[in-house]
Order: C-alpha cells, then structure tokens, then sequence
C-alpha cells in the first residue's frame, strides 16, 4: 500500500512541475524563449529540451523501455554543446510537443512497473537502481530547472509563480515590489556594517 502512495505522489508532483516548466514559456516572443539569460547561456526553451532528453533517457533505456525516437547517446560529447539551447531550426513547438510525448513515454512506464522495478543508468557510480530512484531524481532535477526558469522569467517581465492557478496571488504591484527590495537591500548593508565587512569579496593576504 506504501509503495503505490510513493508511486502516485512522486508521480503527482512530477505531473504538475512538468506544467510548469512549460508555463513559463506562456506569452513570451520567440526571442525572449531563447537568448541566454546568464553567464553560462541558461535560457527557458533549453531547460525544456534538456529535460526532454533526461526524462525520455531515465525513463527509457534505463528500464529497456527505449523512448521510440532517437535520442543522442548519454556518451556522446558532442551533444553537450546543444543539449540546452535551441537552434534556429528548431521550433518552439517541436520541442515542447517533444516534451509531452516524452510525458507520455514515461508515464506508460511508471504505471507499468513497481516502484521496486530495477533499471541500470551506465553513467552512475552506482549503476543498479530502482524506480523509486529514478522518479526521486526526475523530480528533483524538473524542480531544479522550473527554479531556474522561474528567476529566468522574472528577469524578463517580473513573472513569478510557482504554478499557472497560484500566478494572480503573487504580489505584482510595482511599488510594494520596489519597497520590498529597498528593504532587504537595507538589512543586507547593515549586516555587512555589523560584521565589519563592506559587501565587497573578501581577499586572501
């Protein structure tokens, strides 16, 4: 009984994070969806195709239930360079329509399998898992890349939320925003005053 609840809560959850993540691309230009938004080049529709690829993998090949279309190999270096970002021959809605047959994919196999099920990820120090596992680690790796979008979209237009039906209790006005920064910027300074540090990077001497 146990186990089927684990099954169905992770599976749950990892339902509404994948809505999510889409969400965030809702109303933005086709520009805004794809230039690099930090150092490292992270931006919104290269999150998505990323977890396209991990989740078709983990739910895939790792349980001998390939995702039907072809997928480059977990070893292959030269797909690194283009896992994360979208080149301009690639629409935005094949990748998104991408994602959902991947949702689809790896739904079939997490109802098919026990949450004991084992499955074999070649590029783990541990390699013997079980479904458990792999549900835990999709999640978490969704939820960490939904919180990048999230701060990715709020630095385009100020968006916040964490899912579409929460957006309108999120706090929009302007100047409460404004506040609320000028407070936490105060009590950041004095906290740097307090400890005897100006803010600036400490340096080795």
């Amino acid at each position: 009984m146990i186990d089927e609840f684990a099954k169905e809560y992770l599976h749950h959850d990892l339902r509404d994070i994948r809505e999510t993540m889409l969400w965030k691309l809702d109303g933005l230009s086709e520009y805004d969806v794809r230039r690099p938004l930090t150092v490292t080049g992270t931006n919104l529709l290269g999150l998505v195709k990323h977890l396209s690829t991990c989740e078709a993998r983990y739910f895939g090949e790792v349980f001998g239930r390939p995702f039907p279309e072809s997928l480059p190999r977990w070893d292959d270096a030269a797909h690194d360079d283009t896992d994360m970002w979208a080149s301009e021959h690639e629409t935005r809605e094949e990748i998104i329509d991408r994602y959902r047959r991947v949702w689809a994919h790896s739904d079939a196999t997490i109802d098919a399998l026990a949450i004991d099920a084992p499955g074999h990820v070649p590029w783990w120090p541990r390699p013997n898992v079980k479904l458990f596992n792999i549900l835990v680690h999709v999640l978490t790796e969704t939820s960490r890349h939904a919180g990048h979008a999230d701060i990715l979209r709020e630095q385009l237009d100020g968006s916040t939320g964490a899912m579409a039906e929460y957006a309108h209790l999120e706090p929009t006005d302007k100047d409460f925003l404004a506040a609320r920064c000028a407070r936490i910027e105060r009590a950041a300074k004095a906290a740097a005053a307090g400890s005897g540090h100006d803010g600036l990077p400490l340096t080795q001497g």
